[in-house]
């Protein structure tokens, strides 16, 4: 936790069992640690050089000194101010810099840039979502041959620091092996993945800055790839996402450790066999013996369907179903 101050492990352990003492001296501290006292006294005084603690001794100090930890805010909050100064200027140059490439390659057409070695896109896969702050938006499919989803440490590292992971998978991804243990792991993460019937082509987009698509959408295990810089062409992938992610439907854990598709429009169990029957030829009276309710109870089901589907005709109401995916 403190390696960003300079701290060894080492170093560290003994400055916390400082702070939790008024003082200690070598000794006391090897007993603790099960370390030697020789190998403790180079710790206590790298602490001391650095002004993280301060020796009761007026000459060298031995292993029967006694040492106690300068408070943590006064030893460690300038430099933390000071990083963080650093950080935001180097945050402002970034934008500036950033700036700076976007108008060289709005005027020289480097707003896309087409990779074709492997390694090369492998490494600017991992910097899209290195560089994302606050959202990656996603759409797969089964080929993926560049980055295998288990070494996508990014992702982790991504998650953890707060990024949204949205992403839609293709619904013939779930029979996949280990796929359904990928997609609850995600959830578990706090991302959200939703599940579509047809995902046409996969690609990422990093905020709304960048986006990595396929060089050949009909190859999808070739791993060239084309990095898009924000531009009209982003905003429309932009788009394309948001809308397919409206259709899409939210994937969550079940009780019987899989996953559920959440579909807000979607029908009950009696619903759904109603409209199967009728959709497949029969009568309402004939459907009504199937189920073992009367024709009437058939009709007004039939009635609160073309209601929720907004249908005026029962012929409009099956191609609604169909659309729906209701049957």
């Amino acid at each position: 936790m403190l390696s960003m101050f300079g701290l060894g492990p080492a170093e560290e352990g003994v400055y916390r069992l400082l702070v939790a003492r008024a003082g200690a001296n070598a000794d006391l501290l090897a007993a603790e640690t099960g370390r030697e006292p020789a190998e403790i006294m180079p710790l206590l005084t790298a602490l001391a050089r650095r002004g993280l603690a301060v020796s009761g001794a007026d000459g060298e100090p031995s292993v029967a000194t006694v040492f106690t930890a300068a408070p943590p805010a006064v030893a460690l909050g300038g430099t933390l101010r000071q990083r963080r100064d650093d950080l935001r200027a180097a945050e402002e140059a970034l934008l500036v810099l950033t700036e700076e490439y976007r108008d060289a390659a709005a005027s020289g057409g480097g707003i896309v840039e087409v990779i074709t070695d492997p390694c090369a896109v492998r490494h600017r896969f991992i910097q899209l979502q290195e560089s994302a702050r606050h959202e990656i938006r996603a759409m797969m499919v089964q080929e993926t041959t560049v980055v295998q989803r288990e070494h996508n440490t990014a992702e982790t590292a991504g998650v953890r620091r707060g990024v949204l992971y949205r992403t839609i998978v293709q619904r013939d991804m779930l029979g996949q092996p280990g796929v359904v243990g990928e997609a609850l792991d995600a959830l578990a993460a706090g991302q959200q993945v939703s599940v579509a019937e047809s995902v046409p082509v996969k690609f990422m987009i990093a905020d709304r800055d960048v986006a990595m698509v396929p060089l050949i959408p009909a190859h999808r295990t070739s791993p060239a790839s084309i990095l898009i810089q924000a531009c009209g062409l982003l905003e429309s992938l932009l788009a394309y996402f948001e809308l397919a992610w409206e259709r899409a439907y939210p994937l969550s854990p079940n009780t019987v450790g899989g996953v559920t598709e959440i579909r807000p429009d979607g029908l009950d169990e009696t619903d759904a066999r109603v409209l199967a029957l009728v959709l497949a030829g029969l009568t309402d009276q004939a459907a009504a013996g199937q189920l073992g309710v009367s024709r009437r109870t058939i009709q007004r089901r039939i009635g609160e369907l073309m209601l929720k589907a907004g249908a005026e005709s029962r012929i409009q109401l099956g191609w609604i179903a169909a659309r729906r995916g209701w049957a």
